[in-house]
C-alpha cells in the first residue's frame, strides 16, 4: 500500500514538471521565431554594409588610413574581450560553450603577454567570471531583446576608446547562429577592422564616388562596427532561445517517458495488491467451508 501511494506522489510531480517544461517550451519556440524573424532582418543590411565598405576601401586606395581599421600607433598590450552570454539557464550547453570559448581567449592573450580586459553581457557571464575570480570591468545587461540604441551606445564608446589607445583590439565571444541545429560558440575580432577582400578592387570599379571613397569611407566604418555588433547580439538571441527550445522539448519528453515507466509500475503494484486480497478472500472462504 505504502509502495502504491509513493508511484501515485511521482506520477503527479513528473505530470507537473512536464506541465512546466511543455509550456517553457512553448515559450521558447515563440521567442525563437521572433529572435530568427528579427535576425533575418538585420543579416542582409549587415552583409551589404560590409561589403560595401570592402569595395569602397578597395577604391580610396592603399593611401587611405582610419583609426579603426589599424592598430593604435602606441601598443597598450591590452585587448578587451566582451563576452555575450544569456541573462537564465535552462539553455542546454548555450552558456558553457560561449564560456569555454572566451575562458580559452582570455588565456590566450594572457599567455601572449597581453592583458585580457573584460567585458560581459548577461548575467550567466558575470556569475561565471565571479566564480573564477576574474575581474569585469563593464556588466551589462541587455536581456534576450537587445535594443539597436543600446548596441550603438556600447559600440560607439568602444570605437572611442580603441581610437584612444586604450586597446590594441576588440574582441566579441557570441555565439553565431547557423541553423536550428547549428550553433557555433566563436570569438570574433570587431576591432580593428580587417582589410577589404581582394576581390572587392574589382567590384569597385563598377562605381564612380562623389565625395571621394575615403570621406564616405570615413562615414562607412562607424556603421560597420555599429551592425556587426548588432548582428552579433541578434545572432547570441536567436541561439538561446533554440537550444532552450530544444533543451526544454527533451525535458518534455523524458518527463513523458518517465511518466510512463511510473504508471506502468502503479498498475503492476495495484495489481499485485488485488491478487494479494484476491488470495486472501479465497483462501479465507475455503477455510470457513
Amino acid at each position: 500500500m505504502a509502495q502504491i501511494r509513493e508511484l501515485k506522489k511521482r506520477m503527479v510531480a513528473v505530470r507537473t514538471i512536464q506541465r512546466i517544461t511543455k509550456t517553457m517550451q512553448m515559450i521558447a519556440t515563440a521567442k525563437f521565431t521572433a529572435s530568427l524573424v528579427r535576425s533575418k532582418a538585420t543579416r542582409p543590411y549587415t552583409d551589404r554594409i560590409r561589403g560595401l565598405v570592402g569595395e569602397v576601401a578597395a577604391a580610396a586606395g592603399s593611401d587611405f588610413s582610419h583609426p579603426l581599421m589599424s592598430a593604435p600607433a602606441t601598443v597598450a598590450k591590452r585587448e578587451l574581450v566582451l563576452v555575450i552570454a544569456s541573462d537564465r539557464g535552462l539553455c542546454g550547453a548555450y552558456n558553457g560553450n560561449v564560456l569555454r570559448k572566451a575562458n580559452i581567449a582570455i588565456k590566450a592573450l594572457n599567455a601572449s603577454g597581453k592583458q585580457a580586459v573584460i567585458e560581459t553581457a548577461g548575467k550567466k557571464a558575470i556569475a561565471f567570471f565571479r566564480f573564477a575570480k576574474l575581474e569585469v570591468a563593464e556588466k551589462h545587461i541587455f536581456g534576450d531583446k537587445p535594443q539597436f540604441a543600446q548596441v550603438e551606445a556600447l559600440a560607439k564608446r568602444l570605437m572611442e576608446e580603441f581610437s584612444q589607445g586604450k586597446y590594441d583590439a576588440v574582441h566579441v565571444v557570441y555565439t553565431r547562429f547557423v541553423s536550428s541545429s547549428k550553433q557555433v560558440a566563436e570569438s570574433m575580432q570587431l576591432l580593428p577592422l580587417a582589410a577589404p577582400a581582394a576581390g572587392a578592387a574589382v567590384a569597385s570599379s563598377n562605381y564612380e564616388f562623389s565625395p571621394s571613397g575615403a570621406e564616405i569611407l570615413a562615414d562607412l566604418l562607424p556603421k560597420s562596427v555599429v551592425v556587426s555588433l548588432f548582428q552579433a547580439f541578434n545572432d547570441a538571441a536567436v541561439s538561446e532561445h533554440v537550444m532552450r527550445m530544444v533543451s526544454m522539448k527533451a525535458a518534455t519528453d523524458n518527463a513523458a517517458g518517465l511518466g510512463r515507466t511510473i504508471r506502468r509500475n502503479f498498475n503492476r503494484a495495484r495489481q499485485a495488491r488485488i491478487t494479494t486480497e484476491l488470495t486472501e478472500i479465497v483462501s479465507g472462504a475455503a477455510a470457513l467451508e
